[in-house]
């Protein structure tokens, strides 16, 4: 996993907690998890992400032992009952919670800190060669939304970047291991998030995969004048689309059907362009 990819990836987003600005408490019982991993396989998805700690703006940090307690259930419960290969990531800033979730069967670390809340958790990803996700905040969930402020946003993003990624090679992760995420919402003012979609291509000139996670936020709502998360289904595909032909290669999304087809359609229109 990571490396070269050859299509782009749909990460579909299984929240296992009560509080999530968009699904929280749908799939808080192993159960309803089981089939929501189910129904986004059915849809298309290539990596199921989950999470048991609410990263929107203003959340409480969730102690490792309640994030174990949630998301292991379902990890253990996704590779007996739904399918013993697919990719499954553990959404954590913790080393405590990743390596319980790789234990039971999850495969990718995936941190919105980049190593940063917890660093022992580089160190157990050079130890175990999972695969890790590295993304970009400006301070926590709780503060980040209080008055977030750059002089250049995608200069600064990929600076901050760069130094995760220093932090990681120098801990052993090998280079292929590693991917990279701008951190669409987390510590951004609207303008910062459009700044960011537009030039997405900086970040896919480092090298290094890139994962997109714009899914239902809400500086779209902002944009189209949409206040339920829900109704920015469409507003994410089109992000999507635009992800593709910038060269992303990942999309974490809520909605699996709707993005694995606009990554589809992008895709081949890109492959068009380059003459494949």
């Amino acid at each position: 996993m990571f490396g070269h990819i050859d299509k782009p990836l749909i990460m579909g987003i299984l929240n296992v907690t009560p509080d999530s600005f968009s699904d929280g408490g749908q799939y808080s019982d192993v159960d309803a998890a089981v089939r929501q991993a189910r129904r986004m396989l059915d849809e298309g998805a290539d990596i199921i992400d989950i999470g048991g700690e609410s990263t929107r703006p203003g959340s409480e940090p969730v102690a490792a032992d309640e994030q174990i307690q949630r998301v292991v259930p379902v990890v253990e419960a996704i590779r007996q009952q739904v399918s013993a290969d697919i990719p499954i990531s553990i959404d954590t800033t913790l080393s405590a919670v990743a390596k319980a979730a790789l234990e039971a069967g999850a495969d990718i670390i995936n941190d919105i800190s980049a190593g940063r809340d917890d660093e022992a958790i580089l160190a157990l990803t050079a130890e175990t060669d999972a695969p890790i996700i590295l993304m970009h905040s400006q301070g926590s969930p709780k503060t980040m939304q209080d008055n977030p402020y750059y002089d250049d946003v995608v200069q600064e993003v990929l600076v901050a970047l760069h130094q995760q990624i220093d932090a990681a090679l120098k801990v052993g992760i090998k280079k292929e291991r590693i991917a990279i995420d701008p951190g669409i919402g987390f510590g951004k003012r609207r303008q910062d998030n459009i700044d960011l979609l537009a030039h997405l291509d900086a970040f896919v000139a480092t090298g290094y995969p890139v994962l997109l996670g714009t899914s239902r936020k809400r500086f779209m709502g902002a944009i189209c004048a949409v206040s339920e998360p829900s109704e920015l289904v469409t507003a994410t595909a089109v992000t999507t689309a635009l992800g593709i032909m910038a060269g992303v290669q990942m999309f974490r999304v809520h909605d699996v059907r709707e993005n694995r087809q606009a990554a589809d359609v992008a895709w081949s229109i890109k492959q068009s362009r380059q003459g494949l």
